[in-house]
């Protein structure tokens, strides 16, 4: 009979996910991953299988805690163009806290679409913000806050790229006002398009 496992999974995870955000998949080695999480190695592949499998676990949490952030940033009542700009600005990471880097990005830089496991993850996320964006723009263009002739689906991938930009920018070294700056243009230029 196997044995329950003697640490918490949820902490876990969220101790692999800072590794993996630090390091990435590949330069993230198993004693660097034992030693981040607080297990042992037994632990970890009792656990998780293997270090891809535990990569593809952390990266589907990540997902889905950056997703809940921008969901909550985006369903502030006002105008449009606050409720994106804080989710353009929602969880970004900081040069100075490199366990705070985004997992997602990393992940598309270092796999490119050369996993499928890994692209079925961001793929995902992808589509949820993509529609998360489109709706709230639909909202501004509504409102007669954005033009009325504004593509929603173009704006949305627009700003997904932005979002990914700042997230650079900010484990880069950018400060939040000029993280700020980016945002805001971006919501002026929704409203002249």
């Amino acid at each position: 009979m196997a044995r329950p496992s003697e640490f918490d999974r949820d902490e876990a995870i969220a101790s692999a996910i800072r590794v993996f955000a630090r390091h990435g998949y590949e330069a993230a080695s198993t004693s660097a991953l034992i030693e981040g999480m607080g297990i042992g190695r037994q632990s970890l592949y009792g656990a998780f299988g293997d270090k891809r499998r535990l990569f593809l676990e952390a990266l589907r949490r990540y997902a889905d805690g950056s997703l809940d952030g921008m969901a909550a940033a985006l369903a502030r009542p006002g105008r449009a163009s606050e409720a994106i700009e804080a989710a353009l600005l929602a969880g970004l990471g900081s040069a100075d806290e490199l366990e705070s880097g985004c997992l997602g990005v990393g992940s598309i830089v270092e796999f490119s679409r050369s996993d499928p496991d890994v692209n079925a993850v961001n793929d995902a996320a992808a589509a949820q913000v993509l529609a998360a964006f489109a709706a709230r723009v639909k909202d501004g263009v509504a409102s007669g806050e954005f033009a009325a002739d504004l593509d929603a689906q173009a704006a949305a991938r627009m700003l997904l790229t932005l979002r990914s930009g700042l997230k650079v920018a900010a484990r880069g070294g950018a400060g939040e006002d000029e993280l700020r700056e980016a945002a805001r243009l971006a919501m002026r230029g929704l409203g002249r398009v």
